[in-house]
């Protein structure tokens, strides 16, 4: 009985000493299966244009697309589409972080709001972005208000429903705990319930964040502001010429700055799984 003991002790040591990989190599984990994954879709993406399926003036090569997409990425259009898509984003996105966190705290605090508001709240967030923009049209013109309003309808529910959830998922003998030790009020949110929700809230700014995107997209195609070149303005003016490598030059851009956002909402999730000993700090 105690040899297998020392005998388990000893494994466990020689576990413990066993060399963590490195951050080249954790990051190397990381990456060769998406750089795997983007080869296959540009092999396929190939195949396809030797098929024939479609002419190269409808379906550009990617080498064609990378040609145009070097050109566009040196040039001042793209930067200066950026810069007004990104203030856009921002200014909505904000907006619907304070409108969701606001609302859900509401909500889940107040039972008469949450009989009167908790399934509206999830009919908002199911409601395609794209059907807001006839009513924004109406209330603001074609102009930054529409686009506005949108993002922030667009991304304010999937902020509100993560808070509900988190403070719904909020283990009762941890309020308890945080009652005991004196926390009532504001300070029993504040100390206990928010952090034990704050992955659910993260997990909410995520998915909102994905509405607000899709919305300011949508916004930028339909609604044309005079004098503004967005990102959005600049695929359609590539799309009303015809121009395919622009086109998929634009919608690049696109995908790169929603996953570079989704990266960091996935570093912010795993810091606090970390802190919270849900992870290796190896």
């Amino acid at each position: 009985m105690a040899t297998d003991t020392i005998s388990g002790l000893d494994a466990l040591e020689i576990a413990s000493q066993q060399k963590v990989p490195g951050r080249a190599a954790r990051l190397w984990a990381a990456t060769w299966p998406k750089l795997t994954a983007l080869a296959l879709a540009l092999a396929v993406w190939q195949v396809v244009v030797w098929s024939g399926w479609k002419p190269e003036y409808a379906l550009p090569a990617p080498e064609t697309v990378a040609r145009d997409l070097w050109d566009y990425a040196t040039s001042g259009a793209l930067w200066d589409g950026l810069l007004i898509t990104a203030e856009r984003a921002g200014i909505g996105f904000g907006a619907a972080v304070v409108v969701g966190l606001l609302l859900g705290l509401a909500v889940a605090r107040v039972k008469v709001l949450r009989a009167a508001l908790g399934s509206m709240i999830t009919a908002l967030q199911t409601m395609p972005s794209i059907a807001w923009f006839p009513l924004a049209i109406l209330l603001f013109q074609l102009s930054e208000q529409a686009i506005f309003f949108v993002v922030v309808l667009g991304a304010a529910p999937s902020i509100a429903n993560g808070v509900i959830h988190g403070v719904d998922y909020v283990p009762p003998l941890l309020v308890r705990a945080g009652r005991n030790l004196g926390a009532s009020g504001l300070s029993l949110y504040r100390y206990v319930i928010a952090p034990a929700a704050l992955p659910a809230i993260v997990a909410g700014l995520k998915q909102g964040w994905a509405f607000a995107w899709r919305s300011l997209m949508a916004g930028e195609l339909l609604v044309v502001i005079a004098k503004t070149t967005s990102i959005g303005v600049q695929l359609t003016y590539a799309r009303e010429l015809s121009d395919a490598p622009r086109v998929i030059s634009v919608m690049i851009v696109i995908l790169v700055l929603g996953l570079l956002v989704d990266l960091l909402f996935t570093k912010a999730d795993r810091a606090i799984r970390r802190r919270w000993g849900l992870l290796d700090r190896g």
